[in-house]
């Protein structure tokens, strides 16, 4: 008797899940709504493999992370084959079962039917944990960054309605000094009552570079105005705090870096990885946190630059051939680590700047020669890892391409 091979496909959620299994012949063996937990995930899985009676069981599932991150451990931990299918794509392929509701149990068997058809789904792996720690902390990282310009776009917003001399006096996002000030004086009046000389001698103890320059900036907007607009008691105090915040912004995202920094360099591949010229520290870490850390996931350099959206698709109808387009599915995360790195590439790195400069000659604009640069930038990367060696320029630079 052959010993039958089943598919489980899984419609995740945050607090369920919902698994069907089906045979070879696309016949439901199981349906069942299990709860997000360790033991109830493990029973599900161990009932499965029953009804397998030894045969092969491939896992399906529609997210790589968040709520299914679960149940992703447990089935490769327990050695099971686990397929990712977006749900982009289960939205799409549901169109074409019967029945025009949805449900959790109907997800569920279009993704274990899927995983029965389809030949090219990504096989998922438990992730490194370099790489997933690498990963947490370049998200926050990307949080505090965002949480830092919302900040210091309301704080500028805040200053315009009653004070613009010193709203347009210091450039907010660069000038910690600026944001010092900010934190104990916000009106005109109050900087006119310090003076000069006693607002420097303030910012020195608090160990701002060029006080003095800071403080005769700041008199100087004071004089500018002296009618006290509606408001500006309480919009001065929202601007104080605003500024504390932006600065204790800025002192985790300091932490956050350092902690980047730190568990970059336990991975084998840093020392390849930051070779590559317009690749730092934060690039570098968002490249082993969105790609694992391991090439042999992808396969290919072409694979891996179909994933950071780098490899155009074709959308060709009736006459019209040679119509390219980026892919709808992509990394945008990893798409922004080689075109961040190709920009710094094409003006500190001669070979990059040669190899954009011929593009820019070929009449591509300049996003298309920086995406040009950045594929090409993505195949010397590949072959760098896999032969383990780091990036050098060993010859002058020349029109044909990179090292």
């Amino acid at each position: 008797m052959a010993v039958p091979e089943l598919w489980a496909g899984t419609d995740a959620g945050k607090a369920e899940h919902h698994c069907v299994v089906i045979d070879a012949d696309g016949k439901r063996k199981l349906s069942r709504r299990v709860a997000n937990d360790e033991t109830a995930l493990l029973n599900l899985i161990g009932d499965v493999l029953a009804l397998s009676e030894g045969g092969p069981v491939t896992w399906a599932i529609d997210l790589n992370a968040g709520g299914a991150a679960l149940m992703i451990a447990l089935l490769t931990d327990n050695g099971q084959q686990v397929l990712y299918i977006p749900g982009r794509t289960v939205h799409h392929a549901a169109g074409s079962y019967r029945g025009e509701g949805k449900t959790d149990a109907k997800d569920a068997f279009v993704i274990a039917d899927q995983a029965r058809m389809r030949r090219d789904l990504q096989v998922m792996r438990r992730g490194d944990e370099i790489a997933v720690d690498l990963r947490i902390l370049t998200s926050r990282r990307l949080d505090l960054a965002a949480d830092r310009t919302r900040a210091i776009n309301r704080l500028r917003a805040q200053m315009l309605e009653y004070f613009p001399a010193l709203e347009r006096a210091f450039d907010y996002k660069t000038s910690k000094a600026a944001l010092v000030l900010l934190s104990s004086y916000q009106a005109p009046a109050a900087l006119r009552r310090i003076g000069n000389n006693r607002l420097a001698t303030w910012l020195k103890n608090r160990k701002v570079r060029n006080y003095k320059v800071v403080a005769a900036t700041a008199l100087e907007a004071a004089e500018a105005q002296h009618t006290a607009v509606a408001g500006e008691k309480l919009a001065a105090a929202v601007v104080a705090k605003l500024a504390r915040a932006v600065m204790a912004l800025d002192e985790e995202i300091a932490e956050t870096d350092a902690l980047i920094e730190g568990r970059l360099h336990d991975h084998p591949h840093t020392e390849v990885i930051l070779s590559m010229p317009g690749v730092g520290t934060v690039l570098g870490a968002e490249f082993i946190a969105h790609t694992g850390g391991d090439m042999s996931v992808f396969g290919t350099a072409d694979r891996l630059a179909g994933v950071a959206g780098l490899a155009p698709v074709p959308k060709d109808s009736g006459r019209i051939s040679g119509n390219m387009r980026r892919p709808r599915r992509y990394c945008r995360r990893l798409l922004r680590v080689f075109y961040m790195s190709a920009m710094v590439a094409a003006r500190c790195c001669p070979v990059s700047k040669a190899f954009y400069e011929r593009k820019r000659a070929e009449g591509k604009s300049h996003k298309q020669a920086v995406i040009a640069l950045a594929r090409r930038r993505l195949n010397v990367l590949w072959a760098l890892i896999r032969d383990g060696r780091t990036f050098e320029i060993t010859a002058p630079p020349n029109p044909i391409g990179l090292g």
